[in-house]
């Protein structure tokens, strides 16, 4: 299997901590992965993730809007509400309280930058 770049990698690792029934905006997974201006290009690798394990449909752009999800808006609508999250057209009703949001990225393990 290809080594993903580091910056992929985080990106990978923050999204899989997003709990289910919660979500994060581009935005907030950028900050996670430690490049807080990066928002576009976790777009870029939430469009062509095909990863098991890695629950993209729980990222979504700012102020609650759904995004695109591979141009499948109605499955990620539906894995959406399948975690309890309430979807009204193409936003996240109550976004604010469906948003979760960790500033800051994991610790160095052993001095090298590793994702969890």
């Amino acid at each position: 299997m290809p080594r993903k770049p580091p910056f992929q990698a985080w990106v990978l690792a923050a999204v899989r901590r997003i709990p289910p029934g919660r979500v994060a905006t581009y935005g907030d997974v950028a900050s996670m992965a430690g490049r807080p201006r990066a928002a576009r290009a976790v777009g870029n690798i939430m469009r062509e993730c095909r990863e098991a394990g890695v629950p993209c449909h729980r990222v979504v752009g700012a102020g609650g809007a759904l995004g695109g999800y591979g141009g499948n808006l109605e499955l990620k609508r539906a894995l959406l509400r399948a975690e309890g999250i309430v979807v009204f057209g193409r936003r996240i009703r109550a976004f604010a309280s469906a948003r979760w949001c960790r500033a800051a990225r994991p610790t160095k393990r052993g001095g090298k930058s590793l994702p969890e």
